[in-house]
């Protein structure tokens, strides 16, 4: 029996067909071949265009076929998509403008009033922080921008709720999906009617709510036919990309913590308790084994540029042909700790939530052409991403996350292996790898939610560390220096 993970990201489509039986990951694609674009028609805007996410999904079905994927073994799907996009539709499910994602800056004024109308105390114990730049004050933003537009909308989802419609003609949306909204009161454990209502928007806006695991939805026969799959498949699970990663290293239980490096960087840690930072530096969710006997909320940091920042460094560096990332991360090896005092500030894509949706200052100082090269600045570029993420770590840790062992999936970014070890000297921590990815969670999530598994322990009884990565005490103390001159010069743009 088969489960298909389907991890919708702001770069790529990924998809993982997981055998239930062998208990292991049989093939993965990655749609498209190229990096999907960000439309950015204005500073601090991003957009993306969901019926463009649903072609790479399609194609990636195609892409399963064409290595011999049987896929009418598949018995359902989960979904794992980039957090706190937008995506608005009519009644017939057709979005009526492109998706504004995660990295969009534009609603934060529109945040900002409604966490100064409702008052900063009553937000904090209802959502565990501010509307800030999340997908409620971005519907706002629509409502009050674009209002013709906005008398179209019928449905407001999150961008894994589309694709999950397209398959199924339904609309529906999760609890945790509201919580990363900043539309889940916390305290009572239901939709934050308060941030509706302040915005003057109706709930009808909200479609059917559903639990992250269990038989959702059903594929539109029709759908099904396209994709090649057998009548009566089912949606048995969809969560955030940063829930589902720690979904997908096991990362379940308080005090346990998950890290990854992609398009962003994040660190994301699971706790018993309804914690929020005064600051709103870090963000608190649901996390998707969360039930009403047994609380997990997801605390979480999170950096925009890092991917980003690669990926920029990478067509910077390259004339006509790319640069193969191996190459970058060759370059970084050349050049040792401190990058001989060249310092990167990774804050090139909108406001930063550790600076409590302020924009700070990005860029390379102390750079000398007669010292610095090529692989001080890629080196310098690692750097600066891990110190972003260990400024929000000390964060987290002053809110109670004090675990010393950190896990990630060997992939992207932490394919580097000077980024890894940048990383543990950096947080002091024991980093664990696991040959695992988003869509290969979401996959297992899917196997799970539609009882194949009795219990999420189960479902990853097949998952192995595969390489631990132990700091020294050495550069445990060179890097602290680093880190603290990096951290005074810091410049927010309040």
């Amino acid at each position: 029996m088969y489960f298909v993970g389907i991890d919708l990201g702001s770069s790529s489509v990924k998809l993982s067909v997981f055998d239930a039986d062998k208990e292991q990951e049989i093939c993965a694609v990655t749609t498209p071949d190229f990096e999907m674009p960000i439309e950015a028609l204005k500073f601090g805007w991003a957009e993306q265009n969901p019926e463009k996410w649903w072609q790479y999904v399609q194609d990636g079905f195609l892409k399963l076929k064409s290595k011999s994927i049987d896929l009418k073994k598949v018995a359902a799907i989960g979904i794992a998509y980039q957090m706190h996009g937008l995506v608005i539709t009519d009644e017939n499910l057709k979005p009526v403008r492109p998706s504004i994602i995660w990295c969009d800056s534009r609603a934060v004024e529109e945040g900002q009033k409604i966490y100064q109308a409702i008052g900063a105390q009553k937000c904090q114990n209802q959502i565990l922080g501010s509307p800030g730049n999340f997908t409620a004050s971005k519907l706002k933003w629509v409502k009050e921008h674009e209002p013709e537009i906005f008398e179209k909308v019928k449905y407001m989802m999150l961008p894994g709720d589309y694709i999950a419609a397209k398959l199924s003609r339904k609309a529906q949306t999760s609890t945790s999906g509201l919580s990363e909204a900043a539309l889940w009161d916390f305290t009572n454990q239901k939709l934050a009617k308060d941030i509706l209502d302040q915005m003057n928007i109706s709930d009808e806006v909200i479609p059917e709510v559903v639990p992250n695991f269990g038989i959702q939805a059903q594929i539109h026969p029709e759908v099904a036919s396209e994709l090649g799959l057998n009548l009566g498949v089912k949606i048995t699970y969809r969560a955030g990309d940063q829930p589902n990663n720690a979904l997908s290293l096991n990362v379940l239980n308080p005090g346990e913590i998950a890290t990854t490096a992609g398009t962003s960087a994040v660190i994301y840690a699971v706790s018993d308790q309804d914690t929020y930072d005064a600051n709103n530096r870090i963000n608190t969710f649901l996390h998707v084994n969360n039930s009403a006997v047994n609380k997990r909320n997801g605390m979480m940091v999170c950096i925009n540029g890092s991917g980003i920042l690669y990926q920029w460094l990478r067509k910077l560096l390259s004339f006509d042909n790319l640069l193969d990332y191996d190459l970058l991360n060759k370059e970084a090896a050349k050049a040792e700790p401190g990058c001989k005092g060249l310092l990167f500030h990774p804050f090139g894509n909108g406001v930063e939530r550790i600076f409590n949706n302020q924009s700070a200052t990005s860029g390379i100082s102390n750079l000398n052409f007669n010292i610095h090269d090529r692989s001080h600045m890629v080196r310098a570029a690692c750097e600066g991403i891990i110190f972003a993420m260990n400024y929000g770590f000390d964060v987290m840790k002053s809110l109670g996350v004090n675990g010393k062992v950190v896990r990630a999936g060997k992939s992207n970014l932490f394919l580097n292996p000077i980024f890894r070890a940048i990383f543990a000297n950096t947080t002091n921590t024991e980093l664990e790898l696991y040959n695992t990815s988003g869509a290969e969670g979401a996959a297992r999530g899917a196997a799970y939610g539609y009882g194949y598994f009795t219990d999420l322990k189960e479902s990853f009884k097949s998952l192995k560390c595969i390489e631990h990565v132990e700091p020294s005490k050495e550069l445990v103390v060179k890097y602290f220096d680093i880190y603290q001159n990096w951290k005074e010069q810091i410049n927010i743009n309040a």
